[in-house]
């Protein structure tokens, strides 16, 4: 019996080691809609998020299809209960009509990944609309 409540509080220790994790929670929605924007134009958008995990939240790294698309990402380490900005940039240059990014953030919560998107229409230079 010993044995058992041992193995026990053992067992219960290390599931809350594990849950114990950063969380990322963006304070706004995760894709962006960005009004008509005529081609050659730079957007910007910058997303708020918070950790509310009980580790620091780290944001190794992010993908994207293309280099017309970017992020400026918090380089420290964001403490439990702190508030971090994204800064999100789309290049327009030689991209047209309906274009739709993703980027995908690599951290270290339980997840891995969260991503963040970017929707647009891009009116080709020399057209109107």
């Amino acid at each position: 019996m010993k044995i058992f409540f041992t193995s026990l509080i053992i067992l219960l220790n290390s599931a809350l080691a594990f849950s114990q994790e950063a969380e990322f929670s963006l304070l706004e929605r995760k894709t962006i809609k960005f009004p008509d924007t005529k081609a050659g134009d730079t957007l910007e958008h910058s997303f708020a998020f918070k950790n509310t995990g009980k580790k620091p939240l780290i944001i190794k790294g992010y993908e994207v299809e293309c280099d017309c698309t970017k992020l400026i990402y918090p380089k420290k380490a964001i403490k439990p209960g702190e508030s971090g900005e994204l800064k999100l940039t789309f290049d327009t240059s030689g991209k047209y009509y309906f274009q739709d990014r993703s980027v995908i953030m690599n951290m270290n919560t339980k997840k891995q990944t969260e991503k963040i998107r970017l929707k647009v229409y891009v009116i080709p230079q020399g057209n109107t609309k």
